[in-house]
């Protein structure tokens, strides 16, 4: 069992903290050995099994990432992007992979992400699951198929205490449009529609952000035209999709060299 990649996950607490917690505690392939919450939470210094109202695991929440990181072989992080920020450069220092499910990363994180890269192997994906990234492979196909006689419409539906919007997943699959299209997305998108817009904008990509309930995550690539529509869509009904796709990268990155990767290459997708 001491032989098996060590896991550290970030954010315990959190809903997508706990079931990365539950799968990689169930996996024969890893082992988990750190879980890290911030400075000031209650679950601080508990085990974290008793934390999340179960039995045992051997494994004590800590606010302090450094010591925890310094012996893993990845971490696995969806918390937010300050959060994630300082996680690269430790997981850098510590030469460990970094899985990145975080989202609402702005250009300069994104920067500072990628100075982390040139010592890490980081993996970093606004969805995490296998159906998603094949939509995203097939919203490319369908866009450089279809000319600009058919509208594109990202719709997204999430939970009501998401932070961020458009999701990450709705921002991949823009970017899949846009690169199916030739086009830059920045150039072409919608992210609101409010008042006397005026007509839609012929070759522009639309957004819609959803949120109520304890929605999951539902997303629809809409190719609308005079006459006829197409519709793509992925569901998630249940949070181990993304953390099985999440254990699934930090494995995969095992003895990979420092760079930035994406779960179309964990998947063996990528096909530049």
């Amino acid at each position: 069992m001491t032989d098996l990649p060590g896991i550290v996950v970030t954010g315990a607490s959190g809903r997508m903290g706990q079931m990365l917690i539950q799968t990689v505690a169930a996996s024969d392939r890893a082992r988990l050995v750190g879980v890290i919450e911030r400075p000031g939470h209650d679950w601080i210094g508990q085990d974290v099994g008793v934390a999340m109202g179960g039995a045992e695991m051997g494994v004590v929440v800590s606010d302090d990432p450094l010591p925890v990181i310094a012996h893993a072989h990845a971490v696995i992080d969806f918390t937010a992007p300050a959060a994630t920020v300082e996680f690269a450069g430790l997981a850098a220092q510590a030469r460990c992979v970094h899985v990145i499910g975080t989202t609402g990363l702005a250009a300069e994180d994104l920067k500072k992400i990628s100075a982390a890269a040139r010592h890490a192997t980081i993996i970093r994906a606004g969805n995490m699951s296998l159906g998603v990234n094949l939509l995203v492979q097939l919203t490319k196909q369908v866009a450089a198929a279809l000319d600009e006689d058919y509208d594109i419409e990202v719709i997204e539906a999430h939970h009501n205490q998401k932070v961020d919007a458009p999701s990450g997943t709705a921002l991949m699959l823009g970017q899949a449009a846009a690169d199916g299209r030739g086009v830059d997305l920045d150039s072409v998108s919608d992210r609101a529609r409010d008042g006397i817009t005026g007509k839609r904008e012929c070759g522009h990509i639309g957004f819609h952000a959803i949120r109520g309930g304890d929605i999951i995550g539902e997303h629809d690539v809409l190719f609308a035209a005079t006459g006829e529509r197409v519709t793509l869509r992925h569901v998630a009904s249940d949070r181990s999709v993304f953390a099985r796709g999440a254990l699934k990268a930090a494995l995969w990155g095992q003895g990979r060299k420092p760079g930035e990767f994406d779960m179309l290459d964990v998947l063996g997708l990528n096909k530049n």
